[in-house]
């Protein structure tokens, strides 16, 4: 235990990392006038910090095993210094041989069965409304906001975001549109309201499915706009969608899995029309979820299933498919910033969120929504708005020849 002591002096001490260590005897290890004291219940943990497997002392605090003091703010830029650029690693630790991808296609397969989907979306989702309510915004958007301007408050910056998404897809009243994966209903509800389409959504989460008709009903959209309890793979072919955004839904579909999805999105949508692929991608090129055990920790306690892809290779799946990628937007720091209000928020009102749902939950989120931020701002994971058509084949479509879409092939029509 000696080594390992001094193991995790060496590496705290060069940089000057204001951590502190309290034993179970109460001996200190670390800062004297440190930001952030953990206070270990057990000596586990100990060996985890000395090799900056940040994932597995986060799971030591959601257990109780470990108590933290200090502010989440001052806890990432800790965790930072600890972890080095082991999240990049990933795989690359060792190499991605045939046998390696064939074992991890297998396992995708397996994890993102009918079932199994909807049972890790309703995992995650159902815990509580009232519990995600206390942190999100006013219309409860789960994905990335959109900062057109840095004074916006968090309300403001998710309807710039809804809004964008529209003006990208170029919705026009009494076209048809589709929400994959709708969430608590933001985009689908706004695209009906401040652009006229006739909108369908659908999730595999109990609770967001009961808000969004209560929402459908309360402001008189029965008929215009629709949310299904279904996955994507049950929807049917029948007339297709001029219009399809999937927001924050992708990364939850499966290496094995993603070929199924744009195939599916491609037979969904009509010829000429538009995909909005909005999602979490992996910030190194072989890596399919953080290292450092953050990773294993995101699959235990916040969204199992979960799988992450680099940029590279989303874009090579969805071309496959026969959807063409036709404009890409790096939004990373936007999620940043967005995740850092969700971690002030909930850090605000822990007392209440205590009262809504267990301790562990609690725990588990403040440490995933602030490691989030820490990620997306150190570069380790990344959010791409992905805008794709599917072709026409018809040369005189568009505003131009051979656009073969409605996609004009420039940005002014969105900021216009």
């Amino acid at each position: 235990m000696q080594a390992i002591e001094r193991a995790l002096e060496q590496r705290l001490a060069p940089q000057g990392v204001p951590l502190a260590v309290v034993l179970p005897g109460g001996r200190r290890l670390g800062s004297a006038d440190p930001a952030v004291t953990l206070r270990l219940h057990e000596l586990a943990p100990l060996a985890h910090l000395a090799t900056g497997q940040i994932g597995h002392v986060a799971e030591a605090y959601v257990e109780g095993r470990l108590d933290i003091d200090g502010s989440m703010r001052d806890l990432m830029e800790v965790a930072a210094v600890l972890v080095g650029d082991a999240p990049l690693a990933g795989d690359a630790a060792r190499p991605l041989t045939w046998w390696s991808n064939l074992m991890r296609t297998v396992k995708s397969r397996v994890r993102h069965q009918l079932d199994a989907d909807a049972q890790q979306v309703q995992f995650h989702y159902d815990v509580s409304d009232e519990f995600y309510a206390l942190w999100l915004d006013e219309r409860r958007v789960y994905s990335c906001a959109y900062w057109k301007d840095p004074a916006m408050t968090l309300d403001g910056a998710q309807a710039a975001k809804l809004d964008h998404i529209c003006r990208k897809l170029m919705l026009r009243e009494g076209e048809r549109f589709l929400d994959i994966g709708a969430g608590w209903g933001g985009l689908l509800l706004w695209a009906a309201e401040h652009y006229g389409v006739r909108a369908d959504g659908i999730t595999l989460s109990k609770n967001q499915h009961a808000h969004v008709n209560r929402l459908i009903d309360e402001r008189g959209l029965r008929g215009r706009v629709t949310m299904n309890l279904c996955d994507y793979r049950d929807l049917p072919e029948g007339e297709p969608y001029d219009s399809i955004a999937s927001v924050g839904m992708f990364e939850h579909v499966g290496h094995a899995n993603l070929p199924v999805y744009f195939h599916q999105v491609r037979r969904l949508l009509k010829p000429g029309g538009l995909l909005m692929n909005h999602g979490i991608t992996a910030g190194g090129t072989r890596n399919h979820q953080l290292g450092a055990g953050m990773g294993e920790f995101i699959e235990r306690y916040i969204f199992p299933g979960g799988e992450l892809m680099h940029l590279s290779h989303v874009l090579k799946v969805m071309s496959e498919a026969g959807l063409e990628p036709v404009d890409m937007e790096n939004l990373r720091p936007h999620y940043a910033r967005t995740l850092w209000a969700w971690s002030d928020r909930l850090e605000s009102q822990l007392v209440k969120a205590r009262d809504l749902t267990r301790e562990s939950v609690v725990r588990a989120y403040r440490l995933y929504l602030a490691g989030c931020a820490m990620s997306f701002e150190q570069g380790w994971i990344s959010l791409q708005q992905m805008l794709a058509t599917r072709p026409d084949h018809d040369m005189t479509t568009g505003n131009m020849r051979g656009a073969q879409s409605r996609f004009p092939f420039n940005r002014e029509y969105i900021y216009r």
